[in-house]
């Protein structure tokens, strides 16, 4: 059954009924309409004038199936209070309908954003992913499972930077563990396996429909996209598992997420629990109003770090400040703040690639111009000498040579394995070695390599380390991607 919802658009044929009227709101345009119900934009008489969508539901059309749905929809809209849930502002009824009050979504719905690019970039994918996964962590709290999310049914505040909003809660029930339901829910194209093959379930289908919704998100159709229901049903009961499209370009993260989502055994699923902890999903750093507060605690211990002198740790927490600061732009609506926050992460990511300079292993002197210096006044010379005698010291002593000058081309990651691979050497000849000089220098000189083979890892580890102020650069990617096609620009 097709349901209408708050702020979305919909190609279905309307009630032929009377347009509704409700004491207190003008009706301006049609957002939709469904078996039994129409969506209409509207906005208070009174006040601020506020726009609200309203769903009105005719009386005459309810049997007692879509009677239990409404009575549901009211009754868990009424309690929950999420900033990724469509909210209900108010109910009324007359003696021809059923009123709901909703908040309005200017942005349609997310099957028409994903018609619109066709497909989605990953870094759009995974934002909407987490405003997806925060509201299913709260209607966890409530074991209250959805059971109808699909596209549809995901409404966007507006086109630009939208904040997503799941709705239609008509197919929704309290569940504790343990329980499991029997009659047909949902949408065909996002049921899970087990509702069409087994008849019995349970809130592990919702797992199931994300799957889905990031695949058509990413690839532009459903995995089991079918023009009937009979080929629907046919390509779920197939035991050959869902797979990747060949060609398309997908983080190792994402590949794990999906393919673990969409398991045909619920059993073999991944957990509600696994789902919110998992990388791809990366709650810890989703954009909310704690966004900037982690941000800012993170860079004082990075500016502590950096007084005292501990400058690894310091670049580290400049860098990991970062995963904070995006998204905290992202959420920040004021354009003003926005650019005050870039601001300052510009700042503290110079400071960042400031402190790696300060870190650059030291250039080795040159040799003296001009002047022939004895083995005693050259212990590298010395120890090719007294290493002569024996091949795996002779090379190791080559070894160290070569790293030498590595290092003084700032070929550093050569350098490191030359070094080590000479070091490996060594200490296994001082483990054996009789005591003598050749021994003790052996032990001196090594000392020395080890802390310049440890200077040179340790730059290589925070030369490794994201420090470019990269959140400029995404907003402007992302304005150009949004508005890309609403331009008409090729």
């Amino acid at each position: 059954m097709s349901r209408p919802t708050s702020g979305r658009p919909s190609t279905a044929k309307s009630v032929a009924v009377i347009v509704p009227k409700l004491s207190g709101f003008v009706f301006t345009e049609k957002l939709g309409s469904g078996t039994y119900a129409v969506v209409y934009k509207a906005y208070r008489k009174s006040g601020s004038r506020q726009v609200v969508a309203i769903k009105c539901v005719l009386k005459s059309s309810l049997n007692k199936a879509s009677t239990e749905n409404l009575l549901t929809e009211i009754e868990l809209l009424k309690k929950l209070n999420h900033e990724n849930i469509v909210r209900l502002e108010d109910f009324q009824w007359d003696d021809q309908y059923i009123y709901l009050i909703m908040e309005y979504c200017s942005g349609g719905d997310l099957s028409n954003f994903i018609r619109s690019k066709r497909t989605l970039p990953e870094n759009i994918l995974k934002r909407f992913l987490q405003q997806i996964a925060k509201a299913m962590r709260y209607l966890r709290e409530f074991n209250i499972a959805h059971m109808d999310l699909k596209p549809q049914n995901i409404l966007l505040t507006s086109e630009y930077n939208p904040t997503l909003k799941i709705a239609d809660f008509g197919f929704s029930k309290h569940l504790f563990k343990g329980d499991e339901l029997h009659a047909m829910r949902g949408s065909p194209l996002y049921m899970a396996p087990e509702i069409i093959c087994k008849g019995t379930y349970d809130s592990r289908v919702d797992l199931w429909s994300i799957g889905v919704i990031i695949y058509e998100c990413l690839f532009g159709r459903a995995p089991f996209a079918s023009r009937t229901f009979k080929e629907l049903e046919n390509k779920i009961w197939d035991s050959k598992p869902v797979e990747i499209p060949y060609g398309v370009n997908v983080s190792e993260n994402c590949r794990d997420l999906i393919l673990r989502l969409l398991r045909r055994d619920p059993d073999e699923r991944i957990t509600f629990d696994e789902f919110f902890n998992h990388p791809f999903v990366d709650l810890e750093h989703c954009a909310s109003n704690e966004s900037l507060s982690k941000a800012v605690n993170i860079v004082a211990n990075a500016v502590k770090k950096d007084q005292n002198g501990e400058y690894k740790e310091a670049i580290k927490l400049y860098c990991d400040s970062l995963g904070h600061f995006m998204p905290a732009i992202h959420y920040e609506k004021d354009e003003r703040k926005k650019e005050a926050i870039r601001a300052k992460v510009k700042d503290y990511m110079n400071r960042a690639e400031e402190l790696k300079k300060l870190m650059k292993p030291k250039r080795p002197p040159p040799p003296v111009n001009g002047v022939k210096r004895t083995i005693s006044e050259d212990p590298m010379e010395e120890l090719t000498e007294l290493c002569k005698d024996n091949e795996e010291l002779t090379a190791a002593v080559t070894l160290i040579g070569a790293a030498d000058t590595e290092n003084s081309q700032e070929n550093y990651e050569q350098a490191l394995k030359h070094y080590e691979l000479a070091l490996s050497t060594f200490i296994k000849f001082l483990k054996e070695e009789k005591p003598g000089h050749r021994k003790d220098l052996i032990g001196k000189l090594s000392r020395s390599w080890m802390d310049e083979a440890e200077k040179i890892k340790m730059f290589l580890d925070v030369q490794n380390l994201q420090t470019e102020d990269t959140s400029a650069k995404e907003e402007e990617n992302e304005k150009k991607y949004l508005y890309t096609e609403k331009c008409g620009i090729q």
